[in-house]
């Protein structure tokens, strides 16, 4: 992998992580068109570089994550992500494996992409009558059960973000205070596939734990910081990008999108590839 190709990955991974439109399947397409070779500093690299995106939910609402003015409030947040993350922390761990394997086959995380964009149609109509307003109005009961709706995006193509907005607007959160508890929970569920993956797992071909990886040689560590950096820049505006539009047209612009991209990768994967 090369300079450009990592940043091009990194565009990628900033500018869909957290919209619901499926950051694998733009990274599966990204990675074939260009031919990149998916060894073990790819595979991390892709991961690696969700630290970037984190630290731009972060950076956005710092004040959510570091105003202890209100000890009390500021501990009930945190209690909502811990709880509500340890669905995915479990499953996660239980299904890695499986979940590595379909990522090998992009016909059904294009199906599942087309699915997903069809539910984006409905889900404006389908939720009219919101009762939750903002994130300090979340009980825990609701934050696990989000919680366990984002378990969806462990098939490939579902989208971690598109799960846990319909799953909070399911539980009567705003498309607004919906989007947003996905992005903070976003933080410690991606800290934890990341951590995972830097400090604990060890890739196969190469016996190697992924913070030896990218220690392997300089070009991996500037690669590894260039892709954080560019991750971290472009999810910041594709954050704010995000939230204006579902302000304006909600979800269907995202539903079609998704059906639209679905569509060309079964195409693009079934005769030309």
């Amino acid at each position: 992998m090369n300079t450009l190709q990592a940043f091009l990955i990194a565009v990628i991974e900033g500018l869909t992580e957290y919209l619901p439109v499926s950051s694998t399947a733009h990274m599966v397409f990204l990675s074939s068109y260009f031919g990149i070779q998916e060894d073990d500093f790819v595979k991390l690299f892709q991961v690696s570089i969700q630290f970037g995106a984190i630290l731009a939910v972060v950076a956005l609402y710092w004040k959510k994550f570091f105003d202890f003015s209100s000890k009390s409030v500021a501990i009930n947040f945190y209690i909502k992500l811990i709880c509500a993350v340890i669905p995915a922390l479990v499953l996660g761990k239980l299904f890695d494996d499986k979940i590595e394997a379909v990522l090998g086959d992009p016909i059904p995380i294009a199906i599942v992409l087309i699915l997903g964009g069809i539910i984006l149609l409905f889900i404006d109509s389908r939720f009219q009558s919101p009762t939750v307003l903002k994130e300090e109005d979340i009980t825990i009961k609701k934050a696990v059960t989000i919680g366990f709706w984002q378990c969806l995006a462990m098939m490939p193509g579902t989208s971690r973000s598109a799960a846990s907005i319909i799953g909070g607007m399911q539980q009567g959160l705003t498309r607004h205070a919906a989007a947003e508890f996905s992005f903070f929970l976003a933080v410690p569920t991606m800290m934890a596939v990341t951590c995972y993956s830097v400090f604990l797992k060890t890739y196969e071909s190469s016996q190697m734990k992924g913070y030896e990886l990218i220690l392997k040689s300089n070009e991996n560590i500037q690669l590894f910081l260039i892709g954080n950096v560019v991750a971290f820049i472009v999810a910041i505006i594709a954050i704010k990008f995000f939230i204006e539009i579902i302000k304006k047209y909600g979800f269907k612009p995202w539903g079609w999108y998704r059906i639209i991209v679905g569509i060309f990768l079964l195409i693009y994967f079934s005769y030309f590839k």
